[in-house]
Formats: structure tokens, C-alpha cells, sequence
């Protein structure tokens, strides 16, 4: 076990680990500043279109917002695994910052004259789709700048920052909107100025030199960079291959697999807390609307924080594996003891809690994904991540849409999402045991 992995990060050893790691400083700057922008960008979309008084929407309604939101990158994942395997990932980050920012004006630019809802969401689809991008790019380069025994404190620190950064993002677009107006123009503005978190990343981007952020087998003499038909076969398979990658590695299948249930009962949630909060009037101390809102991001984002100190002092001692199975056994705790009640307060409370423990399990599976997955299916990987997972995501709020009360008051609902937790666990069990049945088999 190392030095890192024992003790507490403070900060002289985590700036004494960016002084060592050539390019960690802005592989960082490209994962905060984007995620400041996405921050920003989703929470003054949740204010255009999920508590604008000048829109008014029903629960199918919400749960199409965050589909838009979500599941066009379930789409683009299969493309951005094949691209972050094969071509120059530094490149791919420059070109999906500018991208996004021009997405970002132009989607300011149509709120602002009042584009129909429709139009707004599907450039906030491609928006937030280009941003999963450039997420999944910096977890697959993160290896080529921190060495292996420093990627699960590194990853954690990272990780947990970045959602920091979405917090504070969001809680200036609220500040924005709570100044302008809860209308269009004060949702406008807010998504113009997170424009300047692409804006930054595509200059920490252009600063690193070509290929240096791999992949591991891209060379001058490697041959021609695919293109044609060559990245559509690409394409076409790279779900394939990162699915075969995650079976291959029993470890890695856990992680995913416990990170699949928290989606699936963040998207039930997400609904249940999105309704409660649009009545301003329901007789809590907790405020509704978009304030409200932003207190249970902020919630959620303290729980991550959290995370980050635990998770390093967790996965030494009990191993990824195990720390993911008592991260998903709190989660179903913290569900049906406090989620189910409804009650304001304790929402908020879960918020937390289930921010710690989903956190937690991301950070224990992105460290798997990084050590266990060889350098050329890991984009794959991180890709399919996103892709299933955000599908499992939008279906949730589909499901629970279709099911729920336009007050979101339905103790049942959040209830068969505790039961998610415990089929994960059930599913962990069974993938346990497979993989003692394969190291048998190998030492046989």
C-alpha cells in the first residue's frame, strides 16, 4: 500500500503531485472548468424550462427536459469510445471544448428570443452529450499523466472536486437568474456566461503537445489515423469491446454494476425531489423552485465532497469490490429510512447521504476502469459507462413520470427504488462468486 493510499492528501502533497505529474495541472483545469460550465449550463436549463414561470410543465414534461439533458450522449457514446481509443486524445478534448462552447451561445442566443421549447432542448441535448465527451476523455487520459499507485487518491480528488465546481456552477446560475429574473432573459444570461468553462478547457487542451494524452499505441509509425469506414467499424464494435472488457474483469463488472443502481434510483429521486420542490407553497422551511433545488445540488455535492476522503481510506483496507458493496448496502439504508418519509428535510438529508454513497461507488469503479482495463479498450469503457447508464437514467424519470403524482408525494415509488439497491446487491453477490470460480479455474 502507498504513502498515498495511507495517509490524507493535504494540500502541500497534492501540489507536490501536480509538480511531479507533467500535464496533471491541466488535465485538472480541463475537468473543473468544464464541469463549472456544465454546472452553470444545466442549472439555468432546470431554470428555463423546469421552474420558469413563463413555462409551465407536468411531470411527462420534466422527465422529457432530462432526456434531452441525457440520453442523446447514449448515442455519441459508442462514437466517443472508438475516437478516445484511436485517435489523438488531445485533439478530441480541443475539438469537443470549442464545440461546446459554440453550443452554448447558440443556445443562449435562442432562449433569449424565445425559441420554443423544443429547439432550446435539442441544442441543450448536444450541448450536455459533447460534455460526457470530454469527461470520458479525461478519465481515459488521467493514467498518462499520474502513475498507477496515484490514480485512486488522484481520481478521487479529482473527481470530487469537479463535482464541487458543478455545485458552485450551479449556485452562480441561480445567483444570476435569482438577480435578472426567473424568466428567459435571466436563464439566457446565465447559459452565456458557462461558455467560459469550454473556453477554458479548449486552452488548457491546446497546451499539451500532440499524443501525449495517449492513446498508448498512437505513434508517428503506427500507420495512418482511421477514418471511413475504418472509425464506423470502430463505432460499431466499441460497445461490443468495452461490454467484453468489463465481463473479462469480475472487479471492474461489480463497479458497474453498483453504479448502475444508484443511476437508476438518482433518475427516480431526481423526479420525486424535482415535483416536491415546484410547490413554493408546501408549508416547509425548505424553499421551492429553482432555490430549492440548488440546495439539494448543493447537498448532494457536500455528500460527493465527502467522498473523497473516504473513499481513499475505504478502498486499501476493504479492496474496490467490497467497498462497493457497503457503499450500495448504505445507499438502501439511507432510501428506505429517510427517501421513502418525503419529508423535506430528510430528502435533503438523503440528498446528502446518497451523494457520499453514490460518489463513493463512482470513484471506487473509475479507479477499477483505470488500473484493471488496458489503455486501448478504456475509452470503450468509460464510454459504455455513460451510454447505459444515462439510458438507465432517462427510463428511471420515464418509468417514475408515467407513475407518479404531480405533487411527486408517492412513498411506494421511492420505495421499489430501495428495491433496485437490493437487486444490485443480489447481482454483486452472483458476480463474486463468478470470479472466484475464474481464479480457481486459472490456478487449475
Amino acid at each position: 500500500m502507498s504513502d498515498f493510499a495511507r495517509n490524507r492528501w493535504s494540500r502541500a502533497r497534492i501540489a507536490a503531485v501536480i509538480r511531479e505529474s507533467p500535464g496533471l495541472g491541466r488535465l485538472a483545469t480541463i475537468r473543473f472548468a468544464g464541469q463549472f460550465g456544465d454546472g452553470m449550463f444545466q442549472a439555468a436549463l432546470s431554470g428555463a424550462i423546469l421552474f420558469n414561470p413563463e413555462r409551465q410543465t407536468d411531470p411527462i414534461a420534466v422527465a422529457a427536459g432530462f432526456t434531452v439533458l441525457l440520453l442523446p450522449y447514449s448515442v455519441v457514446g459508442p462514437f466517443a469510445g472508438a475516437l478516445l481509443d484511436r485517435w489523438d486524445r488531445r485533439a478530441v478534448l480541443l475539438l469537443a471544448n470549442l464545440t461546446r462552447a459554440a453550443l452554448i451561445v447558440t443556445t443562449a442566443a435562442m432562449l433569449a428570443t424565445g425559441a420554443r421549447d423544443r429547439v432550446l432542448l435539442l441544442f441543450a441535448l448536444a450541448t450536455v452529450g459533447v460534455s460526457r465527451f470530454v469527461l470520458a476523455g479525461v478519465s481515459a487520459a488521467l493514467p498518462h499523466v499520474v502513475t498507477r499507485e496515484r490514480l485512486v487518491p488522484m481520481n478521487s480528488v479529482l473527481t470530487t472536486v469537479s463535482s464541487g465546481c458543478a455545485a458552485i456552477g450551479a449556485g452562480c446560475s441561480v445567483t444570476v437568474i435569482g438577480i435578472v429574473g426567473a424568466g428567459d432573459a435571466g436563464s439566457a444570461l446565465a447559459v452565456l456566461v458557462s461558455a467560459a468553462g469550454s473556453a477554458a478547457g479548449a486552452l488548457a487542451a491546446a497546451g499539451f503537445a500532440p499524443q501525449f494524452l495517449g492513446p498508448g499505441d498512437l505513434s508517428v509509425g503506427a500507420g495512418p489515423r482511421p477514418h471511413g469506414v475504418a472509425v464506423m467499424a470502430a463505432i460499431a464494435s466499441g460497445l461490443r469491446n468495452g461490454a467484453r472488457a468489463v465481463w473479462a474483469v469480475p472487479g471492474v463488472t461489480t463497479a458497474m454494476t453498483g453504479i448502475g443502481a444508484h443511476r437508476i434510483v438518482f433518475g427516480v429521486n431526481t423526479m420525486i425531489m424535482v415535483l416536491i420542490l415546484r410547490d413554493t407553497d408546501a408549508g416547509s422551511r425548505m424553499p421551492g423552485g429553482l432555490v430549492g433545488f440548488g440546495v439539494a445540488i448543493v447537498a448532494t455535492a457536500a455528500g460527493m465532497l465527502l467522498a473523497a476522503a473516504v473513499a481513499p481510506v475505504l478502498i486499501p483496507r476493504l479492496g474496490r469490490s467490497r467497498t462497493v458493496t457497503v457503499a450500495v448496502t448504505f445507499a438502501a439504508v439511507v432510501q428506505f429510512t429517510l427517501v421513502t418519509t418525503l419529508v423535506p428535510g430528510l430528502l435533503l438529508l438523503g440528498a446528502f447521504l446518497l451523494g457520499l454513497a453514490g460518489q463513493t461507488i463512482k470513484l471506487t469503479g473509475d479507479a477499477a476502469m483505470q488500473i484493471d482495463i488496458p489503455d486501448d479498450r478504456r475509452g470503450q469503457v468509460f464510454a459504455l459507462q455513460d451510454t447505459v447508464f444515462n439510458i438507465a437514467f432517462v427510463l428511471a424519470l420515464a418509468v417514475t413520470a408515467v407513475s407518479v403524482p404531480a405533487d411527486g408525494r408517492s412513498p411506494s415509488i421511492a420505495f421499489a427504488a430501495g428495491v433496485v439497491y437490493l437487486s444490485a446487491l443480489v447481482a454483486i453477490a452472483a458476480n463474486t462468486r463468478r470470479g472466484r470460480g475464474m481464479v480457481a479455474r486459472n490456478l487449475g
